[in-house]
């Protein structure tokens, strides 16, 4: 059986609002909880008008309140952002309120440009090793693991929760694959970021994971942006948007998600279309049908049991369909 699960970004239309943006954040999580859809991860962004996904550990505990049997979590916390000890403590305190339910996913880039990221973290020193010691703390404040004369011996994260958030290490370049196999934690591999080396990431996570505590065999997923329609003109349409909005992106243009009677006209360079071609390789689109045939081909190539999908439409509307149309797809049971 394969597991979808949602990212979800808080994505900005043109002409929209941030309020707007987090409103329909609220309305998929409930619609996707209902679905039976098995996790919903909110993003770490920063300086990026178009994203209104700034504070995960605030959104996560309101979509949870709003919602029953989804798993809520991070994809992820940009941990050089912040403190060891303030992440543990956040999600401590997330995992106390909703047991069970919570998902800890951790990356190493800022989540925006460098300038901002100094100005978060004035300490960043973007190195990796930096990132390896926080993780290794945050691991000992969250499960209470205190060398003699550690750190952790002599501060707690408050509350002491009685069960523990999943940990995932989120990776588009594949490096922090082996560090999630060393720590023994969960891995995710965002290919709607790379659309190239995921399947060596992950068969070299496997191949390297070492058992903890919280977690004995590896566990993978992977998150790709899906774009699923009743009609192929239609998910030809989305993926159009979606092929302007990443192509904005990488020239460093933040004006929200443009509708596609806007970008219709536009014609693109030989470079751009180079560049749309290379990033089709970051989304599925088609009909029903279609998507899902390539999203268990994916999961049979990656040898994983769950993909994550995020979905960009202009239309909350369109968004809202391609999550039932998926849903309908792989037959997902539906809670009450």
């Amino acid at each position: 059986m394969i597991r979808l699960s949602v990212l979800d970004q808080s994505p900005i239309r043109k002409g929209g609002t941030a309020f707007q943006a987090v409103q329909e954040t609220i309305e998929l999580a409930k619609l996707t909880d209902r679905l039976g859809y098995h996790r919903y991860w909110v993003s770490e962004h920063h300086n990026i008008l178009g994203l209104a996904g700034s504070s995960p550990e605030v959104l996560i505990s309101h979509l949870a309140g709003e919602t029953k049997g989804i798993r809520m979590g991070s994809g992820g916390i940009m941990l050089p952002n912040h403190s060891s000890l303030k992440v543990a403590e956040n999600f401590r305190m997330l995992e106390t309120l909703f047991p069970g339910r919570i998902d800890l996913g951790l990356g190493r880039a800022p989540g925006g440009d460098r300038l901002t990221a100094a100005i978060l973290n004035p300490s960043n020193s973007f190195v990796q090793n930096d990132f390896i010691q926080q993780l290794m703390d945050l691991r000992d404040f969250l499960t209470d693991n205190a060398e003699p004369d550690s750190i952790q011996e002599k501060v707690k994260a408050i509350p002491v929760a009685e069960t523990c958030p999943e940990l995932w290490i989120l990776t588009s370049s594949g490096e922090s694959a082996l560090i999630a196999a060393h720590f023994g934690m969960a891995l995710s591999f965002a290919q709607f970021i790379n659309p190239t080396g995921g399947y060596a990431s992950i068969r070299a996570y496997k191949e390297r994971f070492q058992p903890s505590g919280s977690l004995k065999i590896p566990q993978a997923n992977v998150g790709l942006f899906v774009l699923c329609a009743d009609t192929k003109e239609m998910a030809e349409e989305l993926q159009a948007v979606m092929d302007r909005q990443l192509l904005n992106i990488e020239k460093g243009i933040s004006e929200g998600i443009l509708s596609y009677e806007e970008i219709k006209p536009y014609v693109y360079s030989d470079m751009e279309r180079v560049r749309l071609l290379h990033n089709r390789g970051r989304m599925i689109a088609g009909t029903p049908d279609t998507v899902k045939k390539r999203i268990i081909d994916l999961t049979q190539e990656y040898g994983i049991d769950e993909v994550v999908v995020s979905t960009i439409t202009y239309d909350f509307k369109d968004r809202v369909r391609s999550y039932e149309l998926l849903a309908e797809a792989f037959e997902l049971e539906k809670r009450l």
